[in-house]
């Protein structure tokens, strides 16, 4: 299935996929943090937005 560009949110919110701008664009606003911070984060946990977001908490 094709990517719906006029979808601003992830295909999979539970999943974050950092190969995608867009959905970079949206969880770094939604946890509020950079791209570096979000990518260090999923290479840390992987790609679960909630281990992610568990993982920010703790910093």
């Amino acid at each position: 299935m094709s990517d719906n560009l006029k979808d601003n949110g992830p295909q999979d919110r539970a999943r974050i996929n950092v190969h995608e701008e867009w959905e970079v664009r949206h969880w770094t606003e939604a946890l509020g943090v950079s791209r570096e911070e979000l990518e260090r984060a999923v290479q840390q946990v992987g790609t679960s937005a909630e281990a992610v977001r568990q993982h920010l908490a703790r910093r």
